[in-house]
């Protein structure tokens, strides 16, 4: 069984900075790449960053300059820093690990983000 655990969620003033932490564990291995997709009311969910185990990254339009995710394989956790918030980044954001084995894809519950003033 493999769980996946986001925490550092909550609220934040626009401009203002979050960091994200995911966690894997359980039965896991082989781990490909994690990353960070997020869901606000009334859209889709969305890609905000990808990272491999090699540190090749992938970033939503919208968040490229502002969050950075980075990782610690052997730890099986990756983070998502996230700066000069605006309204638009409020959402539940959720984890997910992929990995070499047959259905490897795992999410996470979500942590909420709310930015306000």
């Amino acid at each position: 069984q493999v769980q996946v655990v986001e925490s550092g969620g909550g609220s934040a003033r626009p401009g203002g900075s979050l960091r994200l932490t995911c966690a894997a564990s359980g039965n896991i291995f082989g781990i490909t790449d994690m990353g960070w997709y997020r869901q606000a009311l009334r859209k889709e969910r969305e890609l905000v960053a990808r990272i491999t185990i090699h540190g090749e990254t992938d970033y939503g339009d919208s968040v490229k300059g502002r969050f950075t995710i980075s990782t610690d394989i052997a730890k099986n956790t990756v983070y998502l820093q996230m700066n000069n918030l605006t309204p638009e980044d409020a959402a539940v954001y959720y984890c997910n690990v992929r990995t070499v084995a047959r259905g490897g894809d795992f999410w996470g519950q979500g942590t909420q983000v709310t930015v306000s003033s």
